[in-house]
């Protein structure tokens, strides 16, 4: 299998997934990056998005929170805060999380590590729903 990548994507609660992939893009605190066989060593800052999983003719989609990723040639493990599948995904849960999350920013909190807490959330929210409306669209 030295055309494949070894993919652990784990959080607190559970391993979220595990196997052998083509390639994973991952997105980072420094912008999104793209991981086939072989890469260099690296460990970085995941942040709040969309993972791309290719594996075999097939695309996983997968929502994070943020956590920290480390590649090694063969091997990629992500430690996330939260990871789901698209599918585990419920839309419209997603889209009040992120209508309350957002009205929080709106009253411009005077503490800054209570505004930082409620801009992640909001961040996190709308990773959510885009994964979860690419996904959806995708299967339409």
């Amino acid at each position: 299998m030295a055309n494949k990548i070894n993919l652990k994507i784990t959080t607190p609660e559970r391993v979220v997934f595990e196997g052998q992939v083509d390639e994973v893009v991952l997105p980072t605190a420094m912008g999104e990056i793209g991981i086939l066989p072989h890469h260099i060593p690296l460990v970085a800052l995941l942040a709040p998005g969309e993972i791309r999983v290719k594996k075999n003719n097939e695309e996983i989609l997968l929502a994070v929170s943020g956590g920290f990723i480390e590649v090694q040639p063969q091997r990629v493990i992500v430690l996330a805060d939260t990871a789901e599948h698209a599918a585990e995904i419920d839309e419209e849960r997603a889209e009040e999380a992120r209508k309350r999350a957002q009205e929080l920013v709106k009253k411009k909190q005077t503490d800054a590590a209570d505004f930082a807490l409620v801009a992640a959330k909001l961040e996190k929210e709308l990773a959510r729903l885009r994964v979860a409306r690419k996904y959806r669209s995708r299967r339409s």
